[in-house]
């Protein structure tokens, strides 16, 4: 088992013999959101997106002692007894909590469970009674009761506002590196009326073993347009950035304080017809706990995703066909997580 520089302990070791591959630590691109040099942060963020995908965000507004206080409502949270975290246990709209082998991102590889984490989803919250509420990514969330957990929702919801404001600023960016407008995903239709999903992330402290299908979170790549990921300082997220590699080869990001990790996800693809990139990432446990905060941010339900304009020719036709962004995630979310009335059969 070999030692990681760069994050907080040591690399993977699986069971048995422990001897899949050593990692190296990836060396990602930086954008400075508080940067005047715009012309320097679009071509850093061009290059990170035609190179992997990935990339650093740092100065992006939100305090340290704020996302201290996120990660430890997070952690009260998953330190909760298992039967009180299940009366929280997520409906159909991706709202609440994910248990432990709940989802099966890699089924080629965890040839038997599941991600050995556990989450919970926070989206966009719409009341029930506004027609709004209909569509599959919008309506009220699962709250923790607040003599339970006081402050809890007050936190995440706070958040959930300031990660949109971050990566919407990442997002102009990503239109002028695209030689679109920069204000191109500001419109009503994609980030004016986006589905903007927070999931708090809890690895157990589980050694993953990719010799035998055991992983934090299997392989994949995200669906829709961008992700702002928080993390501790334990190691443990992976990337390929050549997806059609085989075997892989996987480097380590190494967390860094106060910024965000960013990753474009399968959706972005589409719209820039395969110029920019949808990383495969993993994450592989070494036996310490770890937290994150994925942000993932799509387009509106009724946006249709078809091939840029800026990213079509002659010679480099449309590879894709146009689809409703509701559509695309809807049928993704299926193929990825465990059907619930799983768990209803379980409590008959």
């Amino acid at each position: 088992m070999a030692k990681q520089s760069g994050g907080g302990g040591d690399g993977d070791g699986g069971g048995g013999d422990g001897a899949f591959e050593v990692a190296k630590v990836s060396n990602l691109n930086c954008i400075d959101l508080s940067s005047s040099d715009l012309h320097q942060s679009v071509a850093l963020l061009k290059q990170a997106c035609l190179d992997c995908g990935f990339f650093y965000v740092i100065n992006h507004g939100i305090s340290r002692e704020f996302m201290e206080e996120v990660f430890e409502q997070s952690r009260r949270f998953f330190d909760l007894p298992a039967a009180e975290k299940m009366k929280l246990l997520r409906n159909e709209k991706h709202r609440g909590y994910t248990p432990l082998l709940d989802e099966l991102l890699d089924p080629g590889n965890q040839l038997h469970v599941g991600d050995y984490k556990e989450g919970y989803y926070i989206g966009v919250e719409v009341p029930e009674d506004d027609p709004e509420a209909q569509k599959p990514f919008y309506g009220p969330n699962v709250w923790p009761a607040s003599e339970i957990l006081p402050g809890w929702r007050e936190t995440m919801e706070k958040y959930h506002q300031k990660a949109l404001e971050v990566a919407k600023s990442v997002a102009r960016i990503i239109a002028l590196a695209l030689d679109l407008e920069i204000d191109f995903f500001d419109k009503p239709e994609m980030l004016g009326k986006s589905i903007a999903t927070l999931r708090l992330l809890h690895y157990g402290g589980e050694v993953s073993d990719p010799s035998q299908g055991l992983y934090g979170a299997g392989a994949h790549s995200d669906y829709g347009l961008i992700t702002l990921l928080a993390t501790d300082d334990v190691l443990g997220l992976q990337i390929c950035k050549d997806k059609d590699a085989n075997p892989c080869v996987w480097e380590y990001v190494a967390p860094v304080k106060g910024a965000f990790i960013v990753n474009l996800g399968d959706m972005l693809e589409r719209w820039s017809n395969c110029i920019f990139k949808s990383t495969l990432h993993r994450v592989l446990g070494n036996g310490q706990q770890r937290y994150s905060i994925a942000y993932f941010v799509e387009p509106s339900h009724d946006c249709l995703v078809e091939c840029l304009p800026s990213c079509k020719s002659d010679d480099n036709p449309p590879k894709f066909p146009p689809i409703k962004c509701g559509t695309y995630l809807s049928q993704r979310y299926s193929d990825t997580h465990t059907d619930l009335n799983t768990y209803r059969a379980g409590q008959t």
